[in-house]
């Protein structure tokens, strides 16, 4: 609930993508709207009664452009506003937003605000749109408290129509439908109906207060590597061996299963003796890696992480800013199975 005796104070970081664009009168084109006039364009948020401010990528960009120094970008303005804002929401397209989520998840060490993505599958500008009600609210999401004043949302979560996800726990799920975002392996932080319903038990909490840490080294040097029937030798240690890669997410079959075959569990194995740290995750939608079958017993011989029920958006990006912080490969695996900020069960 809103504390009705203050204002609450957010800051809006608008990236680019659908939910920002209108219509030109002169060009009837779709274009960037400028949010320094946000009321104009959207104004039943001064129905809200925030103080919202707004800074904006220059340019805005199409999700699909996003990369992590863009990332590194967000997570400066978040950091040098973290004092002054009681919440963030960052308008962003849908196509990498769970990349974005995970990403910043990891990079906000400490996070005790609520960092709220949402988009839209229209533009803020057409008469059917989805991204009037995502923005308000995500709005009111960043300003919600809980009975002690503290706020309700702690952690980079996703918005999107009717629920409000974990962000390293989400994945796009439909290029179409308004619902277009799941988590698959964890229960939604809130439905939003007529009102807003909060799963308080499934809400991030740290055990104790800390000052927000804000990291911007990522290693970029990562890949995904996908399994499929007929993968042959040649292309898979061409892969392997791509120069520059030090962390590879393996996307394999079902619980985590993979060919059996010498020179599969030989390409694995010597990857990893050459100093790469392999992530094996399941290509499913749900569940996770098990190692229940004997066609992943090889993967485990050679020395391969498990990602549990992680997503292939947290996993590549909990590579980048492990790496990103110098560790070595070996303590880049052993920190890869335990969760830093609930992108996984272990």
């Amino acid at each position: 609930m809103e504390n009705p005796a203050r204002r609450p104070k957010i800051l809006i970081i608008y990236t680019g993508g659908t939910i920002g664009m209108i219509e030109s009168p002169e060009t009837h084109t779709l274009e960037p709207f400028d949010f320094s006039h946000l009321i104009d364009n959207v104004p039943k948020i001064k129905l809200l009664n925030y103080q919202i401010d707004s800074v904006s990528l220059d340019p805005p960009i199409d999700s699909s452009n996003m990369n992590p120094e863009h990332w590194r970008k967000i997570a400066k303005v978040i950091g040098k506003n973290h004092r002054d804002y009681d919440g963030f929401v960052i308008l962003h397209g849908t196509d990498t937003m769970a990349y974005t989520a995970s990403a910043l998840s990891f990079m906000l060490e400490n996070l005790s605000k609520p960092v709220i993505i949402t988009g839209s599958q229209l533009p803020i500008g057409e008469v059917r749109t989805d991204g009037e009600e995502n923005l308000i609210t995500a709005l009111q999401i960043a300003a919600d408290t809980t009975a002690g004043n503290i706020p309700m949302v702690q952690e980079v979560a996703i918005l999107f129509e009717n629920y409000l996800w974990r962000g390293n726990r989400s994945t796009k799920m439909s290029a179409d439908n308004f619902n277009a975002f799941k988590s698959n392996n964890y229960p939604a932080l809130a439905k939003i109906g007529l009102d807003i319903h909060y799963n308080v038990d499934a809400l991030y909490r740290t055990t104790e207060r800390r000052p927000l840490r804000v990291h911007t080294t990522l290693e970029t040097g990562v890949l995904f590597i996908d399994l499929f029937p007929g993968i042959t030798e040649q292309s898979l240690r061409h892969q392997l061996s791509t120069p520059g890669v030090r962390g590879i997410v393996l996307k394999t079959f079902g619980a985590g299963n993979a060919p059996t075959a010498k020179w599969f569990i030989d390409s694995i194995s010597d990857a990893i003796k050459d100093g790469k740290v392999i992530v094996n995750v399941t290509q499913c939608v749900n569940g996770g890696v098990q190692h229940l079958y004997q066609s992943s017993d090889g993967l485990v011989s050679a020395g391969i992480v498990s990602g549990h029920d992680i997503t292939a958006e947290a996993a590549i990006t909990k590579l980048m800013y492990l790496f990103g912080l110098g560790l070595t490969p070996q303590d880049v695996a052993e920190h890869f199975g335990h969760s830093i900020c609930g992108e996984l069960s272990e």
